[in-house]
This record gives C-alpha cells, structure tokens and sequence, in this order.
C-alpha cells in the first residue's frame, strides 16, 4: 500500500510541493525560504560575543528556521537509512564514463566514496573538496545574501533581480568548475 514512499519522488510532483512553501511561508507570518540564516542563528546562540553581526539578530523571531533545519536532517537521514532504494543513483551513462575515465567508479552510493568518505577528508584532495569547498559554498552564501535554495526559489518568485544574478552565477560557476576543475582536483 505504502510501497510509492519507498520510490524516488517524480520531479512533477517534487517541484510542485517545494514550490508551495513560498506561498505557505508567506501566508504563515510572511518567512522567508532559505537554510543559510540558520548558521548565523545557531552561532549567535552557541557563541556568545559582542559581535553586531550576531548581537543584532532576531532569534525569537527566527525559530522556526532551527526547526525547519532539525527537519531537513531528520528527514535525509531517514530517507537515506530507511527509505533508501538499493539501487545507484541514476546517472547518465555517458556521465558514468566520464566519471569512471577520472577514477571515479563507485556509485553505490549518493556521492562517490572516492572524494567524499571519511577516510578521504585528511588527504589533499579531500581537504580541498569538503574544507574548502565548505568553505567557499558559506562565503559564498553570506556574500550573495542567501543560498542557493533562498534565492532560486524565494528570490525568484519575487522576481528579485540580485536573485536571478546569483543563480546564473551559482549555475555558471558550477559549470565551469565541473567542465574545467573537476579533472584537475580528482587528479589531486
């Protein structure tokens, strides 16, 4: 009976739902959709200084960012420990080869264990994809006023145009970097 939950859930009906969170946030006390504010909330809960940055940051008001956060965590490890299809990931063939021609060859899993395991975080090349990368994806969400998910589905729906800059730029720069970076950092 239940057996559709346990399947991945089809882009038509996936994007829709995610799309109806801007008019429901706005309805429900006019919040605004984006996880990158919940850093800023939880260091000016757990580190206490007189920053202004921090100090002049409405947590009463932004509660419910921590929820919606602890739910996004809960729900991804839920997902991917219970509800999770045994199969690989569904990639192009032609991105497997790609790939695999780069000495990445195992999809088993929602990223490939060679770049991302935690035996790989203290080598080179996994200091420079989950440190730095890490790094580079916050500056570049503090410095863009927003994150990905802020902006291209908040930021867009109120035809923002500083919105519709960063998502060419997000998209841009993820292009650029896969086409022209990638070979260099997995050869790392």
């Amino acid at each position: 009976m239940f057996d559709w939950i346990m399947q991945p859930m089809p882009w038509y009906i996936g994007g829709p739902l995610i799309g109806l969170m801007v008019p429901i946030l706005l309805l429900s006390g006019n919040k605004s959709f984006g996880i990158s504010s919940t850093m800023r909330q939880m260091c000016s809960i757990a580190l206490p200084t007189k920053a202004e940055f921090f100090r002049n940051y409405d947590l009463k008001g932004s509660r419910w960012n921590l929820v919606f956060a602890l739910g996004v965590i809960i729900g991804g490890f839920i997902a991917t420990q219970f509800m999770g299809a045994a199969d690989q990931v569904a990639i192009s063939d032609e991105t497997v080869a790609d790939l695999s021609a780069l000495g990445i060859t195992d999809f088993s899993g929602l990223v490939p264990k060679e770049i991302f395991s935690w035996a790989n975080l203290l080598t080179t090349r996994g200091l420079i994809f989950m440190v730095l990368g890490g790094f580079m994806v916050g500056f570049g969400a503090r410095y863009a006023g927003g994150c990905t998910s802020g902006h291209a589905i908040m930021g867009l729906s109120y035809l923002q145009v500083a919105s519709l800059v960063a998502v060419i730029g997000f998209f841009a720069g993820g292009l650029l970097l896969t086409w022209f970076g990638l070979p260099y950092l997995i050869a790392l």
